[in-house]
């Protein structure tokens, strides 16, 4: 598609960072803003983003490969802690950064504060076990094991990720994602939806807020387990995202509303 090589083009013109410059900014403690757009947008953004931003790159290339499976409960209790605005909530997921072939077993925990911890452990594939202190590590932080979840659903998206001159933020934006279900055999792709995602440390200047005001770009929450579970698990209670779903069927130019 046009958009997409226009997409590229800009990315081409922000100057590389690599992942080693990067390391002094991993924000694993952190506030997370998150903003929902589509590609047309994106193509401004990256244009007002030049001689601001650096472009990630590894091996080559500033748009990275991602696989992620999400697990939960029989009753899926995770999805059901986000849904209901459950604080703290936590969710369980294994994230393959396909480009390296590097898999981590992880624990997001956001607090009443809004602010975002993530623990996670290396592990050799998406399929887990109880072993390699895999089962330890769950019981310690969700209070379940192995046998208590199971994966549910899995996407794959394409991630840019930026870092301001000042290297005191990281904005990742994810677009192309698609779905699967694991427990009703059903996909989904969410069109030409953008999601965004400013990363930081407490509320330090970030050069990306003024140009997201410049192209009425608005905060949106938006998590991809329960989008995901939403467009392809009908059964779902989904009443709290049903406006979400509305406006993200706009931007995605995609009919992902439920009737």
């Amino acid at each position: 598609m046009e958009i997409d090589a226009t997409i590229h083009e800009l990315l081409e013109q922000l100057q590389p960072i690599t992942l080693e410059q990067m390391s002094e900014i991993r924000l694993m403690n952190r506030t997370d803003t998150k903003f929902v757009t589509c590609k047309e947008k994106l193509v401004e953004l990256l244009k007002l983003a030049q001689g601001k931003y650096y472009a990630q790159v590894i091996d080559g290339s500033k748009v990275a490969n991602y696989m992620t499976t999400y697990w939960d409960t029989d009753d899926h209790h995770f999805y059901l802690e986000h849904h209901n605005g459950r604080a703290p909530r936590q969710k369980v997921r294994v994230r393959t950064y396909l480009d390296s072939n590097v898999s981590y077993l992880e624990v997001k925990t956001k607090n009443n504060h809004g602010r975002t911890k993530k623990k996670r452990v290396e592990v050799p594939t998406q399929d887990i076990t109880g072993e390699n202190g895999n089962e330890e590590f769950l019981q310690g932080l969700v209070h379940r094991g192995m046998n208590d979840i199971h994966p549910t659903v899995r996407n794959r998206f394409h991630r840019i990720t930026l870092v301001n001159y000042g290297k005191t933020e990281r904005l990742t934006i994810d677009f192309d994602v698609q779905f699967h279900n694991m427990e009703t055999a059903r996909d989904a792709t969410t069109g030409q939806l953008v999601i965004i995602e400013l990363k930081r440390d407490g509320n330090v200047f970030s050069p990306v807020l003024e140009i997201l005001r410049q192209l009425r770009i608005q905060p949106s929450g938006f998590s991809k387990y329960c989008i995901g579970s939403v467009m392809t698990n009908h059964q779902l209670k989904h009443n709290m995202f049903k406006q979400k779903l509305v406006k993200l069927s706009k931007l995605s130019k995609t009919n992902i509303n439920l009737k």
